[in-house]
This record gives C-alpha cells, sequence and structure tokens, in this order.
C-alpha cells in the first residue's frame, strides 16, 4: 500500500477516470498512503483483530535470524517500507552477521519515508539509509550499485493487494533487480478461518473504515474532487472462489461527484467502489506466482496460529 503524493497529476487522472468508469469502480490502493493513511494503517497493525502484524513479526524475530545469518545479506531492500517496524528484525540479525548493512526502503509517501530513514539513521549507527520514494506497482528506481549480496523483503503480505497477472508482473521486476547470490523473502497471509479474515478487515474500532475512506479525502485534495467521506460505507468480505478479502466504499444514497478533469460520477444508492483486494495463499499458490515471475522456491517458514508464511526465493536460473 502507498500513496499519491510523488505522482505527477496527469497519470493520476488518467488512472482515477479509467477506475471509475468501470461497471465495476475501482480505486488503486496506493492512493490510501498520504501522511494520514499511512499514520491510520500503522493504527491498523496494532488492533487485536488485525493478526497479521504480529504474526509476521513472531516468524521474523524467532525464525529468520538464522536464515540471515546462513545468506549473510550486506543489502536489505525493502518494498513499500512504511515505518519499517518489522524491518528492524532483519537489520538488527544482519548487524549481529557482523556486515556493514545498507537499508533501501521503497514508499510512495514521501514524508512518511523521511521520517522512517531519519529514525532509523539515529538508532542503528553506521546503518547506510538510502531512501527511494516510489509506487512498487510501477517501478522499483534502484540506485545501479549496491552493496551485495541483497535481500529484497516484501513483507506485510502486501503482494495481496494485487492480483494474479500484476502480482506476477511486480515480482518480475523484483528478479530483474537480483543478482546471483540475492534472495526474496515474501509476506503471505495464508487461506484460513474466513471469521478471523474478515475480522481484520472490520475493526471495533472503526479504524479500517477510516482508513478506506482516507482514499476519497485524498482525491479531493489531490484533484479537487467533491466527495464526501461520510456519504460512504465500509464494507469489507471475503470472496471465497478467489481467496481474498475485498474492501468496498459503498454509496448510502444516490449521489454525484463531480472530479475537474475527469468529469461528473454519478453512484446509485449501493453502488460501491471497489478500493482494495487483499488475497489469501497456501503453498501451491505462492509457488505459482514465483514460477510466473522467474523465482524459485528455497525456505518456506510458515505459523499455523492464526497460518502466515514467509517465502524466500532466488532467481530461476534456467
Amino acid at each position: 500500500m502507498t500513496a499519491a503524493a510523488a505522482r505527477p497529476l496527469s497519470p493520476l487522472v488518467d488512472e482515477v477516470r479509467a477506475g471509475l468508469s468501470r461497471p465495476q469502480k475501482e480505486l488503486s490502493p496506493t492512493l490510501f498512503y498520504d501522511r494520514r493513511g499511512s499514520e491510520l494503517f500503522e493504527t491498523i497493525t496494532h488492533l487485536p483483530e488485525y493478526y497479521l502484524t504480529r504474526t509476521e513479526r513472531s516468524l521474523l524475530a524467532t525464525r529468520i535470524p538464522p536464515v540471515i545469518a546462513r545468506l549473510a545479506p550486506r543489502t536489505v531492500v525493502e518494498l513499500g517500507a512504511g515505518s519499517a517496524a518489522k524491518t528492524r528484525l532483519l537489520l538488527d540479525a544482519v548487524r549481529a552477521s557482523g556486515e556493514a548493512a545498507t537499508y533501501v526502503p521503497i514508499d510512495v509517501s514521501a514524508d512518511f519515508l523521511r521520517e522512517t530513514a531519519s529514525r532509523l539513521g539515529e538508532e542503528l549507527p553506521g546503518l547506510t539509509v538510502v531512501p527511494i520514494v516510489a509506487d512498487i506497482s510501477a517501478g522499483l528506481g534502484l540506485p545501479r550499485v549496491l552493496p551485495r549480496p541483497v535481500l529484497f523483503a516484501f513483507l506485510g503480505s502486501t503482494i495481496g493487494n494485487f492480483d494474479m497477472h500484476a502480482a506476477i508482473a511486480l515480482l518480475r521486476r523484483v528478479r530483474d533487480a537480483m543478482c546471483p547470490g540475492d534472495h526474496f523473502l515474501l509476506g503471505v497471509d495464508l487461506q484460513k478461518d474466513v471469521r478471523v479474515i474478515e475480522a481484520a478487515y472490520n475493526d471495533s474500532a472503526g479504524v479500517t473504515a477510516e482508513f478506506n475512506r482516507n482514499v476519497l479525502r485524498v482525491l479531493d485534495r489531490e484533484l479537487g474532487a467533491t466527495f464526501d467521506p461520510d456519504d460512504f460505507e465500509h464494507r469489507a468480505h471475503y470472496n471465497s472462489m478467489a481467496h481474498r478479502i475485498e474492501m468496498h466504499l459503498v454509496a448510502r444514497r444516490a449521489l454525484e461527484v463531480h472530479i475537474p478533469d475527469v468529469g461528473r460520477i454519478s453512484f446509485r444508492a449501493g453502488e460501491s467502489i471497489r478500493t482494495e483486494i487483499s488475497c489469501k495463499y497456501d503453498r501451491a499458490s505462492v509457488e505459482r506466482l514465483f514460477s510466473g515471475a522467474g523465482l524459485v522456491l528455497e525456505a518456506w517458514v510458515a505459523n499455523e496460529d492464526p497460518a502466515y508464511a514467509l517465502a524466500l526465493a532466488v532467481r530461476d536460473t534456467k
């Protein structure tokens, strides 16, 4: 998940026009992540219903340090870095191996990224931090030269925000940036009891609902749109056929919104904008993703309660 602040206006206009013209209106989840959206998401990660962060963090703390010691990376490149809270576990493990560490966080939210880089630089003396503002769905923007080997990391099961085609395209970009000796660590949320999954996206405090409606505030600010977020209800449900959560904003009444350079968008009462998908996986579906992107699964580190996994991959040499 990532933000609109770094985007040129014209591509954003084109993207919004195309998304809101589809039979199922949709907006990219990258639009959630302005400063406020990033802060709301950090709050979500601490909610009791949102098991993903604490389950992944447990795996990173208990199962990954021996892996890092074996791989001995000199650089950690993190896609969709956010606050880099969990990445600290990776960086501590790299530094414990005695290697001089370079950290390259990539995120679309420039302000949030700048603060993350500054904080880590202060907390971890000797760490070289090279922040990159980029929308990972379009490109990584990596420096040409990085200390090798590199551990690429994409945590939080954010890969689930992409459908199969887009996920493979993103992983292919990672694969193309890898050299022999590099590895890729992917966090994936696994298929489980639907009640557990749906609760994580419908928290009792209403933070996820506020996070969802924030996309409308971003459009009002960035494009001069006339959305009233209170006109839309948050709804998240599990699509069992597609094995994914779908997050929607549902119009409470018939209404019309004007977006300069896009036009007038009409909504029927009950009509929705799909703002996010979050795919849930099993080992076979992750292996299919990797195969399509030219990657090979090297290790599978899983936790069953609730089900979550870290998948370690290398480039396919064929």
